[in-house]
């Protein structure tokens, strides 16, 4: 296998974690590496998948961070290089997960890489959060850690909370059926009662103020809410029953759909056994098989590693006012 020109590496990511409905998200400690093996002409590309969605993301076409990197490529005022692309696929695709994050992070910051840029972090950020739409995702993707994101559609602001303790872990369990963002968003409802707003942001704000002053012991009421996860709990099975029986169990001191599902994630103290194998009991029960992950909430966020240097890429009036911030 010959070695990479560049390689960039993204963490799976945990949104919403109950109450923070687009605005919370964490980065996990399992990754997936892009790697680019050869410059090609400018709008040609190969792509090679191993693991997930191997045979979807073989096609460029089709691959998001090919499709990612051209509109960055655009943003920035360049005529990106092509290039071949090899991934390796670690993240399950369509399952809350956050893969299309990780994917678009990769393509924005090869447009930065392969083309010589210097921009400002900031503007990599805004332009990633662009093309995915929200940020509660992206932003845990590239800064690591969890993240607190608020998106206007032109400002972006986001702040980092403090890592979880190290005996504290992450148990996600994993069905083996899909949920598509789109499918997910349609399932909720146009308006919500002005009640169940009141009560979500209340538990949102208690999430956040627990996390960052160390009081774990919030979480269970901080992660729970009442404007997506009680639509998007019928829309897998045993959804609508597994996140009260895990709840229920001595160490675990929250429990959330992740992302737009269908994954389940648990934060747990001490043990995860127990919570584990509730969590893939209870799928089992209602006909689906599962895998789950032990995984670090301080996840980092993504890696870019060089092993080429490249020419600094001409650039228009707007990239350079962009570079300068």
């Amino acid at each position: 296998m010959s070695v990479p020109l560049l390689s960039v590496r993204t963490p799976a990511t945990s949104a919403n974690l109950g109450s923070g409905f687009d605005t919370l998200g964490m980065a996990l400690s399992l990754y997936n590496l892009f790697e680019v093996t050869e410059r090609l002409p400018e709008g040609e590309y190969r792509s090679e998948a191993i693991g997930e969605g191997a045979l979807e993301l073989a096609d460029p076409g089709r691959n998001l961070v090919v499709r990612s990197y051209e509109i960055a490529c655009r943003r920035f005022g360049v005529a990106g290089t092509g290039f071949a692309l090899r991934s390796h696929n670690v993240i399950p695709l369509y399952r809350g997960l956050g893969s299309s994050a990780g994917a678009v992070v990769a393509g924005v910051l090869l447009a930065q890489e392969l083309n010589g840029l210097t921009l400002p972090r900031e503007e990599l950020l805004r332009t990633m959060v662009e093309i995915e739409g929200h940020p509660d995702n992206v932003a845990p993707c590239y800064l690591g850690g969890m993240v607190v994101s608020c998106w206007d559609g032109s400002e972006l602001r986001t702040v980092r909370l403090p890592a979880l303790p190290e005996d504290l872990l992450v148990v996600v369990a994993v069905p083996d059926v899909q949920v598509k963002t789109r499918e997910a968003r349609a399932a909720l409802p146009e308006q919500v009662c002005f009640g169940d707003a009141v009560f979500t942001l209340g538990r949102a704000a208690l999430l956040t103020a627990a996390w960052a002053t160390g009081q774990w012991d919030l979480l269970a009421w901080g992660m729970d809410d009442r404007l997506h996860q009680p639509y998007r709990a019928k829309l897998f099975p045993g959804g609508e029953v597994i996140m009260d029986r895990v709840r229920e169990i001595p160490g675990c001191l929250g429990v959330a759909i992740s992302g737009s599902g269908p994954s389940v994630v648990a934060l747990v103290k001490g043990r995860p056994r127990r919570v584990a194998e509730t969590l893939c009991g209870t799928f089992s029960e209602h006909g689906v098989r599962s895998q789950f992950f032990v995984l670090d909430g301080n996840g980092s966020g993504a890696v870019v590693q060089r092993t080429f240097p490249f020419e600094k890429a001409s650039s228009s009036q707007g990239v350079a006012s962009g570079g300068k911030g």
